[in-house]
């Protein structure tokens, strides 16, 4: 079942219309979406390895423009729409004190969260909640999606035959890992 579905996704990251699953993945994943666009990513890469850099551009100005939806949800649908989402991530309760903190550490927390595993689109919903300075928390978005897209590209582009290899031959524990640092990501939102 795994191989069938490694096999599907690399069959669609080499469609036609891959940079297009790839936008809109990385545009709704920084706003409400659990599965990150790495998804896609690499297996576009280590399908065409010279369109490394487009697809690492795709992701990131589509996942910027994904946290922009978040954080208006956060600044204007906060009730409606916000508190839903931060209560799925149990994080509602502490939101006032967050919020007055936030603010002061706001940029760092997008550089941050838009890096690792940590669920982006609590971060972008939290920055329009709380007020952050919108051209602080679009240029912390780029700064940290272009980073982690652009590194996983690049290094996918340098060592692809061998990654893809890797990969292959070792599909359970690259599957494992995965599944361990976006469940990780999740569980470190629900406990903080």
């Amino acid at each position: 079942m795994l191989r069938t579905l490694y096999d599907r996704t690399l069959a669609l990251a080499g469609h036609r219309h891959a940079l297009w699953f790839l936008a809109a993945i990385a545009f709704v994943e920084s706003s409400v979406f659990p599965i990150p666009p790495d998804v896609l990513i690499i297996p576009m890469v280590l399908a065409r390895p010279r369109r490394a850099w487009l697809i690492a551009a795709v992701a990131t100005l589509s996942s910027v423009a994904g946290a922009l939806l978040g954080y208006y949800i956060g600044w204007g649908l906060f009730e409606s729409v916000g508190r839903p989402v931060l209560d799925f991530y149990h994080k509602a309760e502490d939101f006032d004190a967050f919020a007055l903190r936030y603010n002061e550490w706001g940029a760092w927390a997008v550089l941050v969260a838009g890096v690792t595993p940590f669920p982006f689109k609590v971060i972008t919903i939290a920055s329009g909640a709380t007020g952050l300075s919108l051209p602080v928390f679009v240029l912390a978005s780029l700064v940290a999606r272009g980073l982690r897209f652009f590194l996983v590209a690049g290094l996918l582009r340098v060592i692809g035959a061998p990654a893809k290899a890797f990969i292959e031959e070792r599909l359970g524990l690259v599957f494992t890992i995965f599944c361990v640092c976006l469940f990780g990501g999740f569980a470190l939102v629900r406990y903080m």
